[in-house]
């Protein structure tokens, strides 16, 4: 019995080990994607200059208000209609009607990232960038689970422009 309870102990110890682990390699994987991003839309792609960056600094927390304010309205539609097409859903009939859905799941992961980063986009701090980074990450999986090439290109490249030229403003 007590040769059963040590064996437990250690397979309990391995499991934890092998979640701290995943954290670790999910947090370098993200960090690692970050600089490679910095590298090619930060530091190689044409630069703003300083006016324009500053500029952006200062109101894109307001910005990012803006869109939250008009985006949780679209949110709750999405939401609403998604559960009107629920039972079409379900016998298989609305394609559109999961659509809804799944981009209403994805687009308030991406306010809600946004409103936890508004504090600390006006105080500048990295860890504020980092969350309006993760919502543009959330955003472009939306994009592509979706299959709208277009957007997923043409809107996650401009919007990691911007984000990256003004990555250096936030400690």
């Amino acid at each position: 019995m007590m040769l059963k309870l040590g064996n437990m102990k250690k397979i309990k110890a391995i499991k934890v080990k092998k979640l701290e682990d995943n954290k670790k390699n999910w947090k370098k994987m993200l960090v690692d994607l970050e600089e490679k991003l910095n590298l090619y839309f930060g530091e190689k792609a044409p630069q703003l200059p300083n006016s324009v960056r500053e500029f952006i600094v200062k109101v894109g927390p307001y910005l990012a208000l803006i869109g939250i304010v008009f985006g949780l309205p679209a949110i709750i539609v999405s939401i609403g209609i998604g559960a009107m097409l629920a039972p079409w859903i379900f016998m298989g009939k609305a394609a559109s009607g999961f659509h809804f859905s799944f981009w209403s799941l994805f687009s308030l992961a991406v306010v809600v990232l946004e409103i936890m980063a508004i504090p600390g986009l006006f105080k500048r701090r990295k860890q504020a960038w980092n969350l309006m980074f993760y919502s543009s990450l959330i955003g472009a999986v939306s994009e592509l689970l979706s299959f709208s090439l277009g957007n997923l290109i043409i809107g996650t490249i401009i919007t990691w422009y911007f984000l990256f030229q003004i990555r250096s403003y936030y400690k």
